[in-house]
């Protein structure tokens, strides 16, 4: 089901710019209108400034118009499955909650994870309801 999505996701990682770590990270973005958003880490010299590939993805398809989605792939050059950090986990919660995160490696294959699952308890637009200005 998700195979495509593996594939896309592989390509973008061979456009990664990982001059520092040579941790080279693809991702495939699959909106609900089955349109995909690909996207690659781009790092810098300044770390804190570097964007990780899953984010790249999202800005992409968020400046296409797409606002809903349903799943996104991740491969990288580890030999391992490389889950979506903590910042990437809290951003992709704000535009696909129910959504599935798909892992692959050369070892395991893809490994399908719920972002829920992976975020439990997570920060949302709900979670500022009732607050009051003062």
């Amino acid at each position: 089901m998700y195979e495509s999505l593996v594939e896309a996701a592989k390509k973008a990682r061979h456009t990664a710019y990982c001059p520092y770590s040579h941790f080279a990270v693809g991702a495939a973005l699959l909106a609900k209108d089955g349109r995909i958003f690909t996207g690659c880490n781009i790092e810098n010299a300044s770390f804190g400034a570097t964007i990780c590939a899953e984010r790249v993805a999202l800005g992409k398809a968020v400046s296409e118009g797409a606002r809903a989605f349903a799943a996104i792939a991740i491969v990288s050059s580890a030999e391992t499955k490389t889950p979506p950090c903590g910042i990437c986990r809290q951003v992709l919660m704000e535009w696909m909650p129910q959504g599935d995160v798909v892992l692959w490696s050369k070892e395991e294959g893809i490994c399908i994870e719920p972002l829920a699952q992976l975020l439990p308890g997570a920060f949302l637009q709900a979670s500022m309801e009732g607050r009051k200005e003062e």
